[in-house]
């Protein structure tokens, strides 16, 4: 199988990473967290590189893309922390194209793929925990107007998207609706998440809604898939540049007159960073080759991708703050914002103990070694 990158998965990395490193600096990151966790002037930017589009097909003003680009521009904002929400880009835009009737295509996908529109998925419960399935929210069909119920939590940018993607059940079953921000019923109590970013919680109180499909369960299981995905080549790309700070570090930091990149058990355990940057790179890339797979194969391959990357995620970034001592925990050094995002990423989408049992679950008698 043939692994390369294409010249222009490379052109779109090379791009990402110049925006990442050049115009979304650690201050600037800094300064965006301190002003609530979000930007929609940063957002404007990456819609400026054609990123808000990847996923829009080129039908709906998109650039048509798929998976693989979808993972390498992760890497690269994985690299950057970037706090924007583009993992729900990619997912809100996805489902919409994969599912949405028509005039909501053509009300909705073009003007998420110019960066005039954030939709987001409003799917956590507070009695859910990781579980998608477990609705409690509302849905009613009321003189040709479907009206909604319900309250979702962890909202990405909650307080600042156009609109929002809610699953709520009609009759017993889990469908799928849009409902805009500012719509009757809907408000919004907003916060800054641990790792800088912005979310909120959300509440919707007969509020007006459009039907996006009846089979809501199916395509919220796609959507979180994609943001499994997602977020597993974020990681890739924090991971990596962590590993490379740390080394920074490492040659530069002096005990007993001596670099200590030069103490061999110090050297020994950023080779097993390394190690774990490699596994967890091998697993991302098995779950974006799995996207397009039938649902049950796909999700199978979504929880073992999570969780080797959840395990990666904490050996590196706790190696990375135990290798800087003291300094690796403070505001004002970079590495232990990269921790706080890793400690963040690794429960995004379902922690390492919840894909475990998702692994184990769904398990055969022979656990695969015969099969």
């Amino acid at each position: 199988m043939d692994f390369d990158f294409t010249d222009d998965q490379e052109q779109l990395r090379d791009a990402t990473r110049k925006w990442a490193g050049k115009a979304y600096d650690f201050e600037r990151r800094r300064a965006i967290t301190k002003a609530g966790g979000f930007s929609r002037e940063a957002y404007g930017e990456l819609a400026a590189l054609g990123l808000t589009s990847l996923y829009i097909s080129e039908a709906d003003g998109g650039l048509g893309m798929g998976p693989t680009e979808g993972m390498v521009v992760m890497e690269e904002l994985g690299r950057g922390m970037v706090l924007e929400p583009f993992v729900q880009t990619l997912m809100a835009s996805a489902v919409l194209a994969g599912y949405a009737p028509d005039a909501v295509k053509a009300a909705w996908l073009p003007n998420m793929a110019d960066g005039s529109a954030l939709v987001v998925l409003a799917w956590q419960e507070r009695s859910a925990r990781y579980n998608f399935k477990k609705c409690e929210a509302k849905a009613a069909l009321r003189q040709q107007t479907w009206t909604l119920d319900a309250t979702k939590s962890i909202v990405s940018a909650g307080d600042h998207a156009d609109a929002f993607l809610v699953p709520a059940m009609v009759d017993g079953v889990m469908a799928l609706f849009l409902v805009e921000r500012k719509a009757a019923g809907v408000s919004s109590h907003g916060y800054v998440t641990q790792d800088g970013a912005r979310a909120a919680e959300v509440s919707f109180k007969d509020a007006p809604a459009t039907l996006v499909t009846l089979d809501g369960l199916s395509a919220l299981a796609h959507a979180i898939d994609i943001g499994i995905a997602a977020t597993c080549a974020e990681a890739v790309g924090v991971m990596d540049k962590t590993l490379a700070i740390t080394v920074e570090y490492m040659n530069t930091r002096k005990q007993f007159g001596v670099v200590i990149s030069s103490f061999q058990a110090l050297r020994h355990r950023v080779a097993d960073m390394k190690m774990q940057l490699e596994l967890a790179r091998s697993m991302s890339f098995y779950a974006t080759l799995k996207l397009n797979a039938p649902a049950a194969e796909r999700s199978a391959a979504m929880a073992r991708a999570k969780y080797q990357l959840g395990m990666s995620m904490r050996f590196v970034g706790q190696q990375a703050v135990q290798l800087h001592g003291g300094i690796g925990v403070t505001d004002e050094y970079i590495v232990g914002h990269y921790f706080k995002k890793l400690t963040q990423l690794e429960m995004t989408f379902g922690d390492s103990l919840h894909h475990l049992g998702e692994v184990s679950s769904r398990m055969q008698d022979t656990a695969g070694v015969f099969a």
